[in-house]
């Protein structure tokens, strides 16, 4: 599978789906490691991208419905434009792109520069969210893109 991220074109999108695995508090380290160990070796492993958060708020503003909705939207539709995005959720243009702001803060996605607007873009087909109940992991563990 070819690296996928942020900087890849959406009409470049591979036909499988792309997962963005997210973690609270720590990482698949285990994962990085493996693709780490196949990149020494010359080998071309699939792409794996994870994020991990460490304040619990900002695993909230990642699931709260009207991000998620937005998140579905700008995946389903490909909006040329923030105005376009804010009429396919019939909501104020003003209150989507304060949220769509939010998501691009946390990492969930990006802003192609048009003449005369921003386009949302996602570069994942699913999110994948690992939240640990019991035992907190390491805490030290940093945001990692292979």
């Amino acid at each position: 599978m070819a690296k996928t991220g942020p900087d890849t074109p959406d009409d470049d999108r591979p036909d499988d789906d792309r997962v963005l695995h997210i973690y609270f508090r720590a990482g698949d380290s285990e994962r990085i490691e493996e693709t780490l160990d196949a990149l020494d070796s010359g080998e071309t492993p699939d792409a794996y991208v994870e994020r991990v958060y460490h304040d619990p708020d900002e695993l909230h503003r990642i699931t709260r419905p009207k991000n998620l909705e937005l998140l579905r939207t700008v995946v389903r539709e490909r909006p040329a434009s923030i105005r376009e995005t804010a009429r396919l959720v019939e909501r104020d243009v003003r209150q989507v792109h304060r949220n769509l702001e939010e998501l691009e803060a946390l990492g969930l996605l990006d802003f192609e520069e048009t003449d005369r607007a921003k386009r949302p873009r996602v570069w994942y087909d699913e999110i994948n969210v690992e939240l640990p109940l019991g035992e907190d992991r390491a805490e030290d563990s940093e945001t990692a893109e292979v």
